[in-house]
């Protein structure tokens, strides 16, 4: 037996992209009740059939979107360093990351539409800190509970990020995660 991961065929890829930006352009138009496997079929230029080789309907492709963003999210933060946490450089990689595909985030997590997205980033941006937290702990003397801890620093993350999406990102990804990092007191790298 292979432990390789299989590779997913290109036009796969392709075809999974069109469907993704096809959505994404008709929920600046129309609210989700009003989308149709027809309406993004039409869009993304397939037929109805080729849709349903990817999702079995609606519901399941934002599922399916959600998971796609948040394994993306989730290998830049194993990027961090033991015990994990945020540094300049994670925080510097997912805003890049983010402002490198700005309309899907625009669109799905700083919209209200679809809160599914800011749910399953707010619940891996949280295990993150919680991990973090339960790293230091025993050599801290923090004097908030963990979970204010955590509810504080996984909120304040995505509220920035939200705004920053929903004003056109008006700083550029390396002045945002320096600004953040001010505020999380992260160490500037040396």
């Amino acid at each position: 037996m292979s432990t390789k991961p299989q590779r997913v065929d290109p036009r796969v890829l392709r075809t999974r992209l069109l469907i993704r930006n096809s959505f994404i352009e008709l929920l600046q138009e129309l609210e989700l009740e009003k989308i149709t496997v027809n309406r993004i079929a039409e869009r993304a230029t397939i037929n109805r059939v080729t849709f349903y080789l990817h999702y079995q309907d609606i519901p399941d492709m934002v599922d399916k979107l959600a998971d796609d963003m948040i394994n993306e999210i989730h290998i830049i933060l194993k990027e961090a360093p033991d015990p994990p946490g945020f540094t300049i450089q994670i925080i510097l990689n997912m805003l890049e990351h983010i402002a490198k595909n700005s309309n899907f985030y625009k669109v799905l997590l700083a919209s209200k539409r679809i809160p599914v997205f800011t749910e399953r980033l707010m619940k891996l941006i949280a295990d993150h800190i919680t991990s973090r937290i339960d790293k230091i702990e025993a050599t801290s003397t923090l004097h908030v509970q963990k979970d204010i801890a955590i509810w504080y620093g996984s909120s304040a993350i995505i509220g920035t990020i939200v705004f920053w999406l929903r004003n056109d990102l008006p700083y550029t990804p390396v002045f945002l995660a320096s600004q953040l990092a001010e505020l999380l007191h992260l160490p500037r790298p040396e």
